[in-house]
């Protein structure tokens, strides 16, 4: 089997999974301008939701992925009415709020090892009985295309929404300037907390997808979060459409750069990568 395009395949695969971190993570820095990092957790919270009705319960697998999502996305939503809602009306700085989002990742990351250990699991049913398919010399899996597939779906998705939707132009206009939004009489606190639901929907789907890929434990979601901030940063922290550009340029970088050396420089490589944005273009490919 020839390696460039498997590699070139690896990339796209990771570069779907990456964007799709990116888009949840950026809509909600987009509209609130903070880091939450709380949000790395939502991805585990949907697997082990989907991990829960699925494989345990034994519920019918669209209806448990469907939960999952529901689940990220209304936990996403309570922790901002309870968290950062409380906390951005008395105008907290964006430092007391990156903590407050560092004490909401640890504290669920807890929660879920608790809850269902902190052993790794599966959410395949019949792992390594999975179709596997051949394109232009590489190999993909069932569950790797699934995930393209819905990638890419998401995106044009998202980038519809805000074309197009008033939801979409209010989310933009609220990103520009929240107290000017407050005044032509768009409610702030409704749309961001619909922004905190999306993103963290989207979050929890990307952490559904990769469990049944390579499987789930309580800690994935920092790791994820980490690649989707660094995409988020080299296409321009803030620019739905730059995550998504940064995401696959990422991937590719460190697909590509572990050609000839161990795969575990993988994340060193995303690192330097992204010091090199921070030194020579701090702003991303695309500017806010």
């Amino acid at each position: 089997m020839d390696i460039l395009p498997q590699l070139i395949l690896n990339s796209i695969i990771a570069g779907a999974i990456y964007a799709m971190i990116a888009l949840g993570f950026n809509l909600i820095y987009g509209t609130t301008k903070f880091f939450d990092l709380g949000y790395g957790a939502l991805t585990a919270v949907g697997g082990y939701a989907v991990f829960y009705f699925y494989k345990t319960l034994g519920l019918d697998l669209y209806v448990s992925v469907l939960f999952g999502i529901l689940i990220a996305g209304t936990i996403g939503m309570v922790i901002y009415k309870l968290v950062y809602s409380p906390l951005r009306k008395k105008k907290s700085s964006g430092m007391v709020l990156l903590v407050a989002s560092l004490g909401v990742l640890t504290a669920m990351q807890a929660i879920i090892a608790i809850l269902f250990t902190s052993q790794f699991q599966t959410l395949s049913q019949n792992a390594g009985s999975e179709r596997v398919f051949n394109i232009l010399g590489g190999v993909i899996t069932q569950t790797q295309l699934i995930t393209l597939v819905i990638g890419l779906l998401i995106m044009v998705a998202i980038a519809l929404v805000f074309r197009f939707t008033l939801f979409g132009k209010a989310v933009k206009a609220i990103g520009d300037d929240e107290e000017v939004s407050k005044i032509v009489g768009i409610n702030t606190n409704k749309i961001v907390s619909r922004v905190f639901f999306i993103g963290s929907a989207i979050g929890g789907l990307a952490g559904i997808l990769i469990g049944f890929d390579t499987g789930i434990e309580p800690t994935m979601g920092l790791s994820l979060l980490l690649k989707g901030v660094i995409a988020c940063i080299i296409g321009g922290i803030g620019n739905v459409y730059g995550g998504v550009i940064g995401a696959f340029l990422l991937a590719f970088i460190e697909n590509f750069g572990i050609w000839k050396i161990s795969g575990e420089w993988k994340d060193a490589i995303a690192f330097a990568v992204l010091i090199l944005f921070l030194l020579f273009r701090p702003q991303g490919i695309l500017r806010k």
